[in-house]
């Protein structure tokens, strides 16, 4: 009968449905996605009010940090979408929270490495000739930002798995009130305490902490009284998996995710040191970092896009019902096709308008107006690509998403940027080329690969991964968990 219901079309009100619980789901978090790029503009800005050399020593910890960090820990806690969504869908909410306390733990043994990198951020750059004098403020940013670690391996789990339980709209007004404190905190502490470049940093963590603080007295409030979040009751089962198999299944949705979203993250960088080797250097990277920028701000929607359909894949695959995970792919996936066009008509008919935003510099602007049109067009197959994306993590098959981006952007379009850019001689607009082929291939790929989905096994494989329903202790009254259900079977850490 499921499979009959997965095969048939679905009806008008169906879809309605669908695209009403996808935009529900999906406009808090398009906002918090806004509210995020606004927070990193007041710090740009802040740095550009303390001088050049601020600016270009905090752009250059902003980089390392993305790369070397946040990247990091965002993928790393990707693992834990597809076992919570399936979870929730699964009313199996005991394996919820300890997928939570887990992906919390890993991300903060993380943190340890990832600390001791930024703390040697000064002798490595030194090593690789960088100026000195950036390098010294780099490094101080860097230091006062080793709290943020901690905040960020916090925030990313609990904000997955509120959103894998459909709780967005208080993750945007959490977000939305720290950010409003965020604008006079990074003032006070950078102007009026004269702590400079220190005191950006130290109002990212506690922008960052105030968010926590926020989050967790919500769920703290909300969620206490209804479901076990400190510690879950086990399954009676004498199949139940080891806890190094438990660990195992984590990091083997883990490290694809992490590797998934780092490989694209990476590439933007890479784009931007190949233009250092432009034959006008200057002009190439003050484009790139308006580019950057730019999709910084276009992949907003797209982000948004691929989180609510993780979020309703996932569910209805838990819940046993392939055929709605089947409409909320086949909606969002159209979604993504038409809010792709808001990207390409800003970046073709609001270019110049949205160049002179950065820069007045005529060589710079001339080759910003060239470059946003093929920007467009990344978007028109980036949004597509970005939201199938989700539905890979739904499906808990991040190593598909893995493959597809390593091919994509450095088998394809690697290659592409460094033919076009230095051996035809087409510049700066050649690596945008070598983005633009990365971007359709991998749309094209991953298309390929959701359009032959089998929703029937991927629910089975829902039911193998989180089981079908588990009860919990309540206050006054204690339900039986069904035996031998999924993985994460433990009580233990």
């Amino acid at each position: 009968m499921e499979a009959e219901q997965t095969k048939k079309s679905p009806t008008m009100p169906e879809v309605m449905d669908e695209l009403k619980k996808m935009m529900d789901s999906g406009f808090p978090i398009f906002a918090i996605g806004l509210s995020n790029y606004l927070k990193n503009m007041i710090l740009v800005v802040c740095m550009g009010r303390l001088g050049t050399l601020e600016l270009a020593g905090g752009a250059l910890a902003i980089g390392f940090t993305n790369i070397t960090g946040y990247s990091v820990l965002s993928g790393l806690s990707m693992g834990m979408e597809p076992l919570c969504s399936q979870a929730f869908g699964s009313k199996n909410l005991s394996i919820a929270s300890l997928i939570l306390r887990r992906t919390i733990l890993m991300l903060l043994l993380a943190s340890l490495p990832i600390g001791l990198l930024w703390i040697n951020l000064k002798p490595m750059m030194l090593s690789l000739h960088q100026d000195p004098k950036v390098v010294h403020i780099a490094s101080i940013y860097c230091r006062f930002s080793l709290p943020d670690l901690i905040a960020n391996s916090l925030l990313h789990p609990i904000r997955i798995y509120l959103r894998s339980k459909g709780i967005t709209w208080p993750l945007l007004w959490c977000t939305v009130l720290a950010i409003i404190l965020h604008l006079p905190i990074t003032i006070f502490l950078t102007f009026n305490l004269h702590l400079g470049i220190q005191g950006i940093a130290i109002s990212t963590s506690i922008a960052n902490f105030n968010t926590l603080f926020f989050l967790l007295a919500y769920v703290l409030y909300t969620c206490a009284p209804n479901e076990p979040l400190s510690k879950p009751l086990a399954p009676k089962s004498s199949n139940s998996t080891s806890l190094g198999e438990d660990w195992g299944m984590l990091l083997r949705l883990s490290l694809p995710s992490c590797l998934a979203v780092c490989l694209e993250w990476w590439w933007y960088e890479i784009m931007t040191l190949l233009a250092g080797y432009l034959e006008r250097p200057q002009v190439a990277l003050a484009t790139s970092a308006i580019v950057i920028q730019t999709t910084s701000l276009m992949y907003t929607l797209p982000s948004a896009l691929s989180a609510s359909v993780s979020t309703r894949v996932g569910n209805e695959l838990g819940a046993g019902r392939p055929h709605k995970a089947r409409l909320a792919t086949m909606v969002a996936v159209g979604l993504a096709f038409l809010t792709s066009m808001f990207g390409f008509l800003m970046t073709t008919i609001g270019r110049e308008a949205w160049g002179r935003v950065f820069t007045t510099d005529t060589a710079v602007l001339e080759v910003t107006l060239a470059t946003l049109p093929i920007i467009g067009l990344c978007e028109l197959a980036n949004c597509p690509q970005t939201t199938c994306c989700g539905v890979l993590r739904g499906t808990a098959r991040p190593s598909t998403a893995a493959g597809i981006n390593f091919y994509s952007f450095y088998l394809m379009g690697t290659p592409v940027a460094i033919a076009l850019a230095f051996v035809w001689g087409q510049g700066f607009l050649g690596l945008c080329y070598g983005l633009l082929a990365a971007q359709v291939a991998c749309m094209v790929s991953i298309l390929t690969v959701i359009s032959k989905t089998d929703w029937e096994r991927e629910s089975l494989k829902a039911k193998d991964l989180v089981g079908e329903s588990c009860e919990y202790v309540y206050p006054d009254q204690i339900v039986n968990c069904e035996e031998g259900q999924g993985f994460l079977k433990g009580n233990s850490i």
